[in-house]
């Protein structure tokens, strides 16, 4: 197991309530909170395309155009892949100086339904592939912003769309306030459960919202490695295999020769055996119930296709106990030219710290592992399971009012990740009981929008004038 690190997040030592609420009230005078309605794109403003192109680099080459296909189809699909391009931006807008350990990519699909260990279900963060701690603002400004942009594809009007915003926000004041008063130990044990889920949809929904929170919970129980299990594999010439579904889906035995393909698979099973050493005893045990079975590169979300992504079945007791586990490849956060370099050596290990840290519950097979020699380069990776009780919204079905309740839950929900890791009492104190933030950030989130809307039309064109190439693929 690594080594502990001590969170350079936490309050100054011996700081009274009292001390670290003036701390909160001293930034806004450094920053006012009206300050943050601010964008306009600086005269220096790098080219977008080129930081997307950066990325595509290191990157698996055939893959890429799958990435800026799903970016062109839509000024939300683009702000989605588009996370380097906004952290870029962010860097140049106000903040207050108080920092937490920031999701670095929360828009509003990358919360929500997740399983606990306990097996309760959960409303929270998923993503954390650009995990690092940064100014809370930037990603209260992202996920502003990405509600604007899903409201503005279903036709919602401005005054609908501003509302949205200001629910949003002010439920991560609110409960930032709230958390504020709490003890620590409160603040770490909060989370969103189905309980509150179904409060909410009571109190907030007319009767089809309510419906469709009680089918997404339903459905979030069903995907997990069984459903995997029966929609990813096949018997082939009697041997149990992940069935291809080329280019989103493709079993090492179909990518490589035979050579290629025993030298690499060396490496994933080394990378399995290592990745078991981050997980705490009892996981390693029950890890160790399962063998591997079968390996296959899967394309996965928006902004990660062309890192390298697989996935591996493994096999317990018999043929009726499976489990699905995800490698995903971990780069250096988009967040770290502007936030500063993680204290973690290994990438992998940056993402799992930040999710353990932000999430009310995480996935019990969470961990990371670096692989030498992989593709002839060091590559670092963090491990999950593919599918745990996994919902995921549906923005263009919402109507205002729905987006507004699911935006509150965000909300909430992000104040509780910022509150474990950054001054919950000085970011209270900052934001204060009026709307003043609220308000700066509706005006902020629409500028943003405008952005993201030339900057997809810019990707649109590039691709028709052929400087990048765009492939089109079905999901699964």
């Amino acid at each position: 197991m690594p080594q502990e690190r001590t969170s350079p997040l936490r309050a100054v030592p011996g700081a009274t309530p009292r001390e670290r609420a003036a701390l909160g009230k001293a930034a806004r005078r450094r920053t006012p909170r009206s300050s943050h309605h601010a964008y306009e794109p600086p005269a220096g403003r790098p080219d977008p395309l080129a930081l997307l192109e950066a990325q595509s680099a290191t990157r698996v080459p055939e893959l890429v155009p799958i990435r800026y296909g799903r970016m062109t189809e839509s000024p939300f699909r683009f702000y989605r892949g588009a996370a380097a391009i906004m952290a870029s931006d962010l860097a140049g807008t106000p903040a207050s100086g108080i920092r937490a350990q920031l999701c670095g990519d929360a828009h509003l699909l990358n919360f929500r339904l997740l399983a606990s260990p306990e097996r309760h279900l959960l409303f929270d963060i998923n993503d954390f592939d650009e995990t690092l701690p940064g100014p809370w603002e930037w990603d209260v400004k992202r996920l502003a912003a990405s509600l604007v942009i899903a409201g503005r594809a279903n036709g919602f009007t401005d005054k609908e769309r501003a509302r949205v915003v200001r629910a949003t926000v002010r439920s991560y004041r609110e409960s930032m306030i709230r958390f504020a008063d709490m003890r620590n130990l409160d603040v770490w044990y909060a989370k969103v459960d189905e309980e509150r889920l179904r409060a909410m949809a009571a109190g907030k929904l007319a009767a089809a919202g309510r419906r469709r929170v009680a089918g997404a919970t339903a459905k979030a129980r069903t995907r997990d490695s069984l459903q995997a299990f029966a929609k990813l594999t096949e018997v082939a010439d009697g041997r149990l295999r992940i069935a291809p579904d080329p280019p989103l889906v493709v079993p090492l035995a179909d990518l490589l020769p035979d050579a290629e393909r025993r030298a690499t698979e060396g490496q994933f099973r080394k990378l399995l055996r290592g990745y078991a050493r981050s997980l705490p005893s009892d996981r390693r045990s029950l890890l160790a119930d399962f063998r591997p079975v079968d390996m296959a590169r899967k394309v996965v979300g928006v902004g990660s296709v062309g890192t390298r992504c697989w996935i591996f079945l493994l096999m317990g007791r018999d043929g009726e106990d499976p489990l699905f586990l995800q490698a995903k490849e971990a780069d250096t956060s988009v967040l770290a030219p502007f936030a500063g370099a993680s204290a973690y050596r290994n990438q992998g290990e940056r993402v799992v710290a930040g999710q353990r840290l932000m999430q009310a519950a995480g996935d019990i097979f969470l961990g990371w592992e670096r692989v030498d020699g992989f593709d002839g380069k060091r590559r670092d990776f963090y491990v999950r399971q593919l599918r745990d009780w996994k919902g995921i919204a549906a923005p263009e079905q919402m109507v205002p009012r729905g987006m507004s309740a699911f935006g509150e839950l965000c909300g909430t929900t992000l104040a509780r990740a910022h509150a474990r890791s950054g001054d919950r009492i000085a970011i209270a104190a900052y934001l204060g009981h009026g709307d003043v933030f609220d308000r700066a950030l509706e005006t902020f989130a629409e500028r943003y929008a405008d952005q993201n809307e030339r900057d997809h039309r810019a990707l649109v064109d590039a691709v028709t004038a052929g400087r990048l190439t765009a492939a089109g693929e079905g999901r699964r």
